[in-house]
């Protein structure tokens, strides 16, 4: 009798091992079998459950394919599956219920999320504009700063001495009041005569440069007194 059972669970026994051999190869989670396959692992077990029994008799190999049929189907079914949809199977699968579309890891769990840095802003170039439409930047005809116009620099030479500061431009420009040679040169010699106090009050000499453009960018109507005392000016380009 004993060997009669032994005989019967050879089968049994040895598509047990097949199929749980398949589910388990893996430390990933991510074996072939999985409870979708069940049909699959039905019909492998079979053959294999047939196959075996049919070392006997064809009486044994049909209830070894019936055996193997059931117990590939319920192997396949129990061994396996990804119930919250994750990519890890459930029974690698540490963490159950992960929420849809959430990265998990080897372990069926969720990886560590960290908040993205936020790039720092770019630094901002800028235009410091003085004109004779506020306080009068230089003397009649002439290249020379008034006292106001120096108190006025004064106030943006420390932002001019900024670490952050690249280089600096000033610009000269003059009203349309003479001939074009005449303002193109005044322009140049002012924008040079701010570059002079600039460095005079501890600005870097090697950020700064100096151009003039006389008459020809005016930003106001030259026909009127406050138009052309806007013309008048000095910009100041901070490139940082």
């Amino acid at each position: 009798m004993g060997n009669i059972f032994a005989k019967a669970a050879l089968p049994l026994l040895l598509v047990s091992g097949v199929l749980a051999g398949c589910a388990s190869t893996t430390s990933t989670g991510d074996a072939p079998l999985n409870q979708k396959n069940w049909p699959w692992c039905s019909l492998l077990g079979g053959l294999v459950g047939g196959g075996l029994g049919a070392t006997e008799s064809s009486a044994w190999a049909g209830g070894g394919a019936a055996a193997g049929a059931i117990l590939g189907g319920l192997l396949c079914y129990a061994q396996d599956g990804d119930e919250d949809k994750d990519g890890v199977f459930d029974r690698r699968d540490r963490c159950q219920g992960t929420p849809a579309n959430t990265p998990v890891g080897h372990n069926g769990c969720p990886l560590p999320q960290y908040p993205e840095k936020a790039a720092p802003p770019a630094p901002q170039d800028e235009v410091i504009v003085l004109s004779d439409l506020g306080e009068v930047l230089f003397a009649f005809d002439s290249a020379k700063l008034t006292p106001a116009a120096m108190a006025t620099l004064d106030t943006v030479v420390e932002k001019l001495k900024g670490s952050d500061v690249v280089g600096i431009k000033v610009n000269g420009h003059t009203d349309s009041t003479g001939t074009d040679a005449y303002n193109q040169g005044l322009s140049e010699r002012r924008a040079a005569s701010v570059v002079d106090y600039l460095v005079s009050q501890g600005v870097a000499p090697d950020k700064l440069t100096s151009e003039g453009f006389g008459e020809s960018k005016p930003v106001a109507d030259n026909a009127s007194k406050e138009g052309r005392a806007e013309n008048r000016r000095v910009e100041i380009m901070v490139d940082r």
